[in-house]
């Protein structure tokens, strides 16, 4: 890029001033995490973030990384706050041999590519100065992937690295790890992540193990404090944001007759697989939840697992009574979460009195956003079912101010990524998320445990003090586990 050219480059519309302030914090850093919370604008911070690098000739070339499905909306974003207009690297393995052969200054791809395309990044890292922005960078928590292995190999190459995240704590504490070894090579938290995450580990049997809580809460009120040197997060709240109330609530639900009998069934079969002698035969609370992924499936809908199920859910009426109160108001319009695809499908067609649009997994990616654009743009459309993979990240959906889980997973950031698609800049109605949850159910274990995660996180992150944590900590998932399978209350 020509000196000139670079003396051009501004951004189009000046940002908030929480999003200036992070700019300036890191921008002579030459590793940065960036930690806002979801809905703050992070990709206006990373836009204006490289406009600034590049103007200064810090680099040659920024890259940016991002989820496959967010390609689009960054895209969209640079044309609305800079003049970039990147070069997109894709699975096409010689459009990114010419584009990697080329002086250009901006690279936009996603983490699939940086696997796939390890060995030719590493050459070209050798012949430019490259920063790089990683968004959602929760997408490499789990050292142990292939894209998270690979990024760890070239990080060392970018002249800048930057990660963005508004839940770095994705799930568990421990997921804070690879980011960060990504950033420093484990100057900050070590080079050993099974030696982490062994003070980290949010497990079961914490319940009556007072020793281990208490270690558990002073290793997680310490990671904090190991990466403030180059970490910046705010909050909504800690930025200044006025958004409108967000309400939730949990809605109970009793389970339809012979989904009861159905549920309760596979709860007595599975007790005699993992708990022995009343301990659970494993502790590790996501390896729980996946061998009991047929009741999550049964408290929702039994169709899931048995096709010949002719009776109506206990959710479904709930649902339609929630749907009724959502489109009352003018324009109202909300979002029917689900964690199955067959679940999106057959809500389509339960609820197509509403003109519903679906977002998953098995949606081409044009026609997700052909959907997108018809909920946001369509009167009619009233209700858009997704389920958190696919339509979870990047996506503005401040048209609807309802957002229903029928059903949830263990993932704390599938939950509040989901819910705040609706709670972000540019709503301006109160949101109100509903939780159906099965009286009686695993339901209630993943309400537990999702309020222990996201407690724990807020404590990583330093959202809340120790004595906030304290105060506040409820490890009582690893009892609730035992009694739902047990059928005890």
């Amino acid at each position: 890029m020509r000196r000139d050219d670079r003396l051009n480059l501004a951004a189009v519309h000046s940002g908030f001033t929480y999003q200036l302030q992070a700019v300036e914090a890191v921008k002579d850093m030459e590793y940065a995490a960036l930690f806002h919370e979801q809905g703050l604008g992070k990709t206006k911070i990373g836009i204006d973030l490289a406009l600034g690098w590049l103007k200064e000739d810090v680099i040659d070339t920024i890259l940016f990384v991002t989820k496959r499905g967010l390609i689009a909306n960054w895209s969209e974003e640079m044309q609305a706050h800079s003049h970039l207009r990147p070069r997109i690297l894709d699975q096409n393995h010689s459009s990114n041999f010419f584009a990697l052969n080329k002086s250009l200054p901006v690279l936009l791809t996603h983490y699939e590519v940086l696997k796939s395309e390890e060995r030719r990044l590493a050459l070209y890292l050798r012949t430019r100065r490259v920063g790089v922005i990683l968004d959602e960078a929760h997408k490499i928590k789990n050292p142990d992937t292939d894209i998270a292995k690979a990024l760890h190999r070239l990080g060392p190459s970018f002249v800048r690295r930057v990660i963005m995240t508004g839940t770095p704590v994705a799930n568990r504490p421990y997921d804070i790890w690879s980011q960060i070894y990504f950033l420093d090579h484990g100057e900050a938290l070590g080079g050993d992540f099974e030696e982490f995450k062994a003070d980290l580990d949010l497990t079961n049997d914490l319940w009556k193990d007072e020793g281990r809580r208490d270690a558990f809460a002073r290793a997680a009120g310490a990671v904090f404090g190991r990466i403030s040197s180059f970490s910046v997060r705010e909050t909504k709240a800690s930025a200044g944001i006025e958004l409108p109330e967000k309400v939730i609530e949990n809605v109970p639900v009793e389970l339809a007759p012979r989904q009861r009998e159905i549920y309760d069934e596979i709860a007595k079969s599975l007790r005699t697989e993992v708990v022995v002698d009343g301990r659970l035969v494993e502790d590790d609370a996501e390896s729980i939840l996946k061998r009991l992924l047929r009741l999550v499936q049964v408290a929702s809908n039994p169709r899931l697992i048995d096709e010949s199920y002719d009776e109506t859910p206990g959710k479904l009426p709930v649902l339609e009574r929630l749907l009724e109160r959502a489109v009352q108001v003018e324009d109202g319009k909300a979002i029917v979460w689900t964690n199955f695809i067959e679940n999106a499908d057959w809500l389509q067609r339960k609820l197509d009195r509403y003109s519903p649009v679906k977002v998953h997994g098995k949606v081409e990616m044009e026609d997700r956003n052909a959907a997108i654009a018809r909920f946001k743009g369509d009167l009619a459309c009233r209700v858009l079912i997704a389920t958190p993979g696919s339509a979870k990240e990047g996506l503005t959906l401040t048209v609807a101010n309802h957002a229903i889980f029928y059903d949830r997973g263990f993932s704390l950031d599938d939950y509040l990524q989901a819910q705040d698609r609706i709670h972000r800049i540019s709503q301006q109605r109160t949101c109100y998320v509903w939780n159906l949850v099965g009286e009686r159910t695993v339901d209630e274990w993943v309400d537990a445990l999702l309020g222990a995660k996201r407690l724990a996180a807020q404590l990583v992150q330093a959202d809340v003090d120790q004595a906030h944590y304290d105060a506040a900590a409820d490890y009582d998932f690893g009892r609730i586990v035992q009694q739902v399978l047990g059928g005890q209350h």
